[in-house]
């Protein structure tokens, strides 16, 4: 069973040579709080300043995200700007290619510490990087590759945006709670709803939903959406203003939730079963999202998810509220 608390992400600006050791200092204790043995920890600070640094020489708008695994025991780093992007990306990757004022490793070195290393870049418009970081005995690959990023808004403590996750050997279930408003109250909502989720996530989509709405009625109400993952077919519930989308490579296609608000005022759950091509990904993310990025073309490039819940937030995010983003995407077979 996954926590009841979902991992928070901790976003650190890079507007200054400093926020590469505040990158660090964080990450390493992000780390041990993760329960990473060892050197792993200083590992994980080793990633964040190297990251961190790059962005501070070469890049405008930068950010590091620091967050826990929603699965397993590990921790993610993600760094993201908005330009300038690298030339050569391969030249970048080799080990003794480095940036002056990290601590030298290079992105090469970063990329072998790491369990897993995810980077694009696009020249004019910025880079994206993720590195994953998992205990010894945690699975190389789990059947459904995920991506998140969990962010209050702009001038408050606590999101009222929440995410959870229940993997089980066929399928992977996901929710995506955003609590009526922002700030704490709409936190206490959020969290409820994962708590009522973990209770009995394995039952089916629609009963999940049933249960959130009888769950929630003490508290000021959410919107929510519970999908549920398989090899080649996706089950979906929805209700309020959450956005949920398939995206296959040649199209987008929109899953719509029903109108109210769970536990509060809602029709009866419809429950939705949509085939998965090969290649899909699945993307939910609440109203902190601009969701007008779905419209803006018949499909979207295909990222990494760690790189495309990144991306979302970096060029579609309304900082005056909480931004939820999960993105969801099963593994071929022979992977």
């Amino acid at each position: 069973m996954g926590d009841v608390r979902p991992p928070a992400t901790i976003a650190i600006p890079v507007d200054h040579v400093s926020a590469a050791h505040v990158a660090a200092r964080t990450a390493r204790a992000l780390a041990a709080d993760a329960g990473l043995p060892g050197v792993l920890p200083e590992h994980a600070a080793v990633i964040a300043s190297e990251l961190a640094g790059n962005l501070d020489k070469h890049a405008h708008d930068g950010v590091v995200h620091l967050q826990r695994l929603l699965v397993g025991v590990g921790v993610e780093i993600v760094s993201s700007d908005r330009g300038p992007g690298m030339t050569d990306l391969r030249r970048c990757l080799t080990d003794g290619h480095t940036t002056t004022g990290t601590l030298g490793v290079g992105l090469g070195a970063v990329q072998r510490m790491s369990s897993d290393f995810v980077i694009t870049t696009e020249p004019g418009e910025g880079t994206l990087a993720a590195a994953t970081l998992r205990a010894p005995g945690e699975p190389a690959h789990r059947d459904v590759a995920l991506g998140h990023v969990l962010l209050p808004a702009a001038g408050e403590e606590h999101s009222g945006d929440t995410v959870a996750v229940h993997e089980e050997p066929d399928a992977t279930t996901l929710l995506l709670v955003d609590g009526l408003g922002h700030g704490e109250a709409a936190g206490e909502a959020a969290l409820t709803a994962a708590d009522v989720f973990h209770r009995d996530p394995a039952r089916p989509v629609r009963e999940v939903m049933r249960a959130l709405h009888r769950g929630i009625r003490h508290t000021r109400g959410a919107a929510a959406a519970v999908v549920r993952v398989g090899a080649t077919r996706l089950d979906f519930c929805g209700i309020g203003n959450i956005t949920t989308a398939v995206l296959t490579g040649t199209r987008n296609h929109h899953l719509l939730s029903r109108p109210g608000v769970v536990g509060l005022r809602v029709d009866e759950p419809t429950e939705h079963r949509v085939d998965l091509p090969p290649g899909s990904t699945v993307v939910m993310h609440s109203d902190g999202v601009d969701g007008r990025w779905l419209l803006a073309s018949p499909a979207h490039r295909p990222q990494p998810p760690p790189l495309l819940a990144a991306h979302l937030l970096r060029d579609h995010r309304n900082h005056r509220d909480d931004a939820a983003v999960l993105v969801a995407r099963p593994r071929a077979r022979a992977e």
